[in-house]
């Protein structure tokens, strides 16, 4: 076994919490070793001098509908997996959440089916699965396909739950009105992770649902009532209840960034918001164009629309967001690489595997430039771009 130990310095080091500067990483067979100051290096080491930037872990993103030419609901396959998990591995996130778009009964079990396989199969970068629908309200469908949203029966209560049990981790965004307390409660009771998102629900709808088990808020602002002064509406339950945590697409277009400096500084702890790409089929490519369920999206000036102008993803990846929200809102740098890393992976239950350096975990590593863009990618300790 090779048991070389390779030291990555010359960067500062965020280890998922804080932001360490003339520190080195120490890494031997795809393991993190130590995180230590540059100065106590040992003598038998290979060197890497980074230059400057930031190393990082690997991002973590929860909601991945595509990449790298196609799309989770087209062929929801391992080979279809393997797929978006090396463009979105080049592209910073060295684990995701292939996501399924609402879609039928028939196309979730083989969804679930083709992670689980996936997963036993050690495809690297498939953490688990983010089921966004089919039980969301109509009225807040996006650019879901209204013909497949529906409420929540006994058969899908059972499928799901046993997924829960079966996979690494399960996210499931629902409507608070469209699927009930009991249910909540019984698919966090499984293992599941469920997450309020396009939905019309009242604030209190959504708070008996936080109360039922629901810890997350699907993409912040979008596909949500809104807050008014009187109805505080889903994005006032998200920013008000410290048990939620809330995605973000930080894209700039699909929230303004006003409303994403006033979420940040309203949001009720120890639940705090985290990044998320939507990204779609277009993801890693130069593509221009791409369907989801018979409809054309199209490409256009950083934004992914139905022909009616309907958000739908985003064209966005997470490095890129990280540097939306340290340049354009001046975020501190760890406090948006946390957002990327760290926090989806507690949202999701991967924490004790992803979104940290430490001792024993996998050397999923990023470096970003001193700009913020994205220079290196290891999963495991070996490059990936």
């Amino acid at each position: 076994m090779n048991t070389a130990i390779t030291a990555y310095f010359g960067a500062d080091i965020f280890d998922g919490r804080v932001l360490q500067r003339e520190h080195a990483l120490l890494v031997s067979g795809g393991v993190v070793v130590d995180l230590i100051p540059a100065g106590a290096l040992p003598m038998e080491v290979e060197l890497v001098d980074l230059g400057a930037g930031t190393l990082a872990p690997g991002f973590v993103d929860l909601q991945v509908n595509g990449g790298g030419g196609v799309m989770f609901n087209d062929a929801p396959s391992v080979e279809t997996l393997k797929t978006m998990a090396v463009a979105h591995g080049r592209l910073g996130a060295t684990a995701i959440l292939p996501t399924l778009i609402s879609d039928s009964r028939e196309k979730t079990r083989a969804a679930i089916e083709a992670v689980r396989e996936a997963v036993e199969a050690g495809v690297p970068g498939i953490a688990g699965l983010h089921l966004e629908g089919p039980h969301l309200a109509v009225a807040r469908k996006g650019a879901h396909a209204a013909e497949f949203l529906r409420p929540m029966d006994n058969d899908d209560l059972e499928m799901l739950a046993r997924a829960a049990e079966t996979l690494p981790a399960l996210l499931l965004t629902v409507a608070p009105e469209v699927v009930a307390p009991e249910e909540i409660a019984a698919l966090t009771g499984a293992g599941a992770e469920v997450s309020l998102g396009h939905s019309d629900a009242d604030y209190e709808t959504c708070i008996e649902a936080v109360e039922a088990g629901a810890r997350a808020v699907t993409h912040l602002f979008n596909a949500m009532s809104q807050m008014s002064g009187r109805a505080p509406g889903l994005v006032g339950g998200a920013l008000d209840s410290g048990a939620l945590l809330a995605g973000l697409i930080a894209d700039m277009i699909h929230v303004h960034p006003a409303s994403i400096a006033a979420a940040l500084r309203g949001k009720a702890g120890p639940g705090r918001i985290f990044l998320v790409s939507d990204a779609m089929a277009v993801a890693g490519t130069e593509a221009e164009r791409f369907e989801l369920n018979g409809r054309e999206i199209l490409r256009r000036d950083g934004c992914l629309t139905l022909a009616d102008g309907t958000l739908a993803g985003a064209d966005l990846d997470l490095p890129g967001a990280v540097r939306n929200l340290t340049g354009q809102l001046g975020l501190p740098r760890e406090i948006a690489l946390a957002m990327a890393s760290s926090i989806p992976a507690a949202v999701a239950g991967l924490g004790g595997r992803h979104g940290r350096l430490k001792p024993g975990r996998p050397a999923d590593l990023i470096h970003l430039d001193p700009t913020g863009r994205l220079a290196s990618v290891w999963r495991g300790g070996a490059p990936v771009w």
